[in-house]
């Protein structure tokens, strides 16, 4: 008697697929079923669609109802269909013109009351209607910043059912009073602004909210200079030291060292903590890199991502185009860490669940922090450690080799005399004099793999680096010698000569000189060859 339809989005990662959501009227019992493999909070929208349409002060249907989400053979869950299935109820019992929203785009939750609530994942969703073609969409008033990201889409923000309807008839839009648990801690939108509600156990802050400066750090001047390369470079870092040195001190700068992302960086770095429920109030874009320090008990599933049903965002993801930190990483569990590394080498996490399939981005910068033993004075200088050489030994094994392997920077943190702590505060440079460093190096690197896939020296596959960038004749002599003794492996030696062309980046040389590759060989093996801080130009 009655067809309408319109269109939503299902979400799996961070890719979103379009969803036609039909609605059919026919003479009958009145009886509401909803098909096209939805899940249990899909499903529960049956109930919250009835109640936000009877509360708006429209009549609802007394037919026999059947809503079909095509196409049928995708997984759908969430909140997120709720407007799209009450406005095509609605514009199949002609109370809405089915020709207003049959080229629309709904996303967003339904109250009881009529609210339109907002949901996670509205980025991506209007990126993939972009894509699709469609030009207009509606989403939840307190999302409609974070949707207008999409270039050449038309937004419209919406509070409630009843203003939708209104916006739809080409009536008056009523007015909405506000409500007076807009904006508490205890509201329905809190769940979406905090980290808890997405990944349990997970702390993930970014990096706006972390105004670190690196000049607060007291010596250190190797863990410092390894620090800038590895942010020149984007190259991995372990910092190992006993407790107290400044290892998490140091890692909490990092992220003060990258540049800014930029603008399809900073949308795939929205997009993946719009997934997770990760945005902060009121910053619809992320446009710095985002830090990621996950207690060292967190799970596989935090870490990397999964979960039940459908696989939700990790860590690794939460971090793309960031730092990772794992502070007392010797402390988490072996299986979780060795899962890192496949994301290390690919830039993504590919989680199977038998709900779907998950491709999340994973391109982060990883810094590892970890003690010498389960005492953490093993070789300090008062020799107090009290370890057995076994426990020494089971505790370092928890890193595993082929983990390490893929950690282009080893730096041994040294506790502090007394005369570097009691120094004046301000001997060292601040954040942003070595920050302005690191962008000059990016963009020597930009420069020489100008249109190529690569952007910084750790993308670049060691292949490149040795037939089309090589370093200078005779620079990597050390180095072979190392690979030849198997100190290190083919992999290893790939990623000494990308830290040599950081290293050389940041000196302003043409080409890694023998200084810059013993230098870099000397941060992945430990055993300094000439120099320990080789000096910045001025």
């Amino acid at each position: 008697m009655g067809f309408a339809r319109t269109c939503g989005v299902a979400l799996v990662g961070v890719e979103g697929v379009l969803v036609e959501v039909q609605a059919d009227l026919e003479p009958g019992v009145a009886a509401f079923t909803l098909v096209g493999l939805p899940d249990k909070s899909l499903t529960e929208s049956r109930d919250r669609v009835r109640a936000a349409v009877v509360n708006t002060g429209v009549p609802w249907p007394q037919k026999k109802l059947t809503v079909g989400l095509s196409p049928a053979s995708v997984p759908k869950g969430g909140s997120g269909f709720d407007i799209a299935v009450a406005c095509a109820v609605l514009a199949a019992a002609e109370r809405v013109d089915p020709r207003q929203i049959a080229d629309v785009v709904m996303i967003g939750e339904l109250g009881l009351d009529g609210r339109v609530l907002p949901v996670r994942g509205v980025l991506p969703a209007v990126l993939a209607a972009a894509d699709a073609g469609y030009r207009q969409v509606v989403v939840p008033e307190q999302t409609a910043a974070e949707a207008s990201l999409v270039p050449d889409v038309s937004v419209v923000g919406v509070r409630s059912l009843g203003q939708l309807i209104a916006v739809l008839n080409d009536e008056p839009v009523p007015e909405e009073e506000e409500r007076p648990d807009a904006g508490l801690p205890g509201s329905v939108h809190a769940g979406l602004a905090g980290l808890p509600a997405a990944a349990p156990g997970l702390t993930g802050l970014l990096a706006e909210e972390r105004p670190l400066d690196l000049a607060e750090v007291t010596g250190q001047r190797h863990a410092r200079r390894a620090l800038e390369i590895a942010a020149a470079g984007r190259h991995h870092i372990f910092f190992k030291g006993p407790p107290g040195a400044g290892k998490t001190m140091l890692a909490e700068r990092l992220p003060g060292l990258l540049p800014p992302l930029s603008r399809k960086e900073a949308l795939e770095v929205t997009a993946v903590h719009s997934i997770a429920g990760a945005l902060p109030p009121g910053q619809p874009l992320v446009s710095r890199p985002p830090y990621c320090a996950p207690h060292h008990s967190a799970t596989m599933a935090a870490l990397v991502g999964g979960g039940s049903g459908v696989p939700r965002p990790g860590a690794v993801s939460l971090a793309h185009h960031g730092v990772l930190f794992l502070d007392e990483a010797a402390e988490c569990s072996a299986r979780v860490l060795d899962a890192m590394r496949q994301p290390l080498e690919s830039g993504h996490v590919l989680v199977a669940r038998a709900a779907g399939m998950m491709r999340m981005p994973a391109r982060f910068l990883l810094a590892l922090a970890a003690n010498p033993c389960p005492c953490g004075r093993h070789g300090s200088a008062g020799g107090a450690c009290e370890c057995r050489p076994a426990s020494v030994r089971q505790y370092r094994a928890r890193l595993s080799g082929p983990l390490l392997d893929r950690v282009d920077l080893r730096v041994l943190v040294e506790p502090l005399a007394r005369s570097e702590l009691m120094a004046a505060v301000g001997g060292g440079e601040p954040t942003a004099v070595v920050a302005a460093r690191v962008l000059e190096a990016r963009g020597r690197a930009a420069a020489r793999y100008a249109g190529t896939p690569w952007k910084t020296n750790s993308d670049v596959p060691g292949h490149e680096l040795r037939t089309r960038h090589p370093a200078l004749p005779g620079a990597l002599n050390e180095a072979e010698d190392e690979l030849e003794r198997g100190i290190l492996t083919a992999r290893g030696l790939d990623r000494v000569l990308r830290v040599a062309w950081t290293v050389a980046d940041l000196a302003g040389h043409e080409r890694p000189t023998r200084d810059d590759v013993n230098y870099a060989l000397g941060l992945r093996t430990g055993v300094h060859r000439g120099a320990l801080v080789p000096e910045v130009p001025a």
